[in-house]
């Protein structure tokens, strides 16, 4: 086959397709009230498998998630779902909600993200084999605020969550239960401020009992244990409001070994 040939052919096939040998996304479609919901989903065959929800930032996108955070590669015996949000209003960025996103508390937008969730939860356990004690949720950004968001309007149903670059939205700090966190903030975020990222981390060793010493636990990361409760990871790197290279890695990382306990 030629190269001219060669390239067209490779034009017909799903980006998602070349991300890595045998890995394969499809677009899946959720009824949630009166919108059609979507997300880029990864389906491995087995039983009892884990899954990881990756939302993306004000803006972004379910194919922008796919190639940042590439968990589908990195844990291929995972069920990853990279979903879609809707048009959502950013007051700092996006007062007139022309981009995409994720409600900032419980009852915004009529809880839409939240339903959607659900409706993507539960064709997991119920379709994909998932096991309902292996749920994770990363996200970035605004992404970071709706996983913490989650944990307060989903309890139980989140195994661990490693948000990035969010913060605890002071109107459902009161709902927080104890959970595993892995939180990465960069030093130099002029959008999320560190000091309110560092507030965040404080609030959730608090809740979590951990000890007020950390351990180092790789690159950037602190781990402060718990004898009472889960642990959590402070993963603060000199950046801005990025995801740090190698961060994804970190994340399946802390998952994966939190699974080992």
């Amino acid at each position: 086959m030629s190269r001219t040939i060669l390239a067209i052919a490779l034009l017909w096939l799903p980006t998602t397709a070349l991300a890595a040998d045998k890995v394969e996304l499809k677009k899946v479609t959720w009824k949630v009230g009166d919108d059609t919901r979507e997300a880029m989903v990864y389906n491995p065959s087995g039983k009892a498998k884990p899954v990881i929800f990756a939302w993306h930032g004000h803006g972004g996108t379910a194919n922008f998630s796919v190639r940042k955070f590439d968990f589908h590669t990195l844990w291929p015996e995972a069920v990853v779902i990279y979903p879609q949000g809707l048009p959502t209003p950013a007051p700092l960025v996006d007062p007139d909600g022309k981009r995409s996103g994720w409600q900032k508390s419980v009852g915004d937008q009529g809880d839409r993200d939240l339903k959607f969730f659900d409706a993507m939860l539960k064709t997991c356990l119920d379709d994909y084999g998932a096991d309902e004690k292996r749920v994770y949720s990363t996200g970035h950004s605004n992404g970071g605020f709706f996983t913490y968001l989650l944990v307060a309007a989903r309890p139980g149903k989140l195994a661990a969550i490693a948000p990035i670059a969010g913060t605890i939205t002071p109107k459902f700090t009161k709902d927080l239960k104890p959970i595993p966190v892995l939180h990465v903030a960069g030093e130099k975020d002029p959008l999320v401020k560190f000091d309110a990222q560092q507030k965040t981390i404080e609030h959730m060793r608090e809740l979590n009992k951990c000890d007020k010493e950390g351990k180092e636990a790789g690159k950037f990361c602190t781990e402060y244990q718990s004898k009472d409760g889960p642990p959590v990871i402070a993963y603060l790197h000199p950046g801005g409001h990025e995801m740090p290279s190698g961060s994804p890695e970190r994340i399946v990382k802390f998952f994966k070994d939190l699974e080992k306990k």
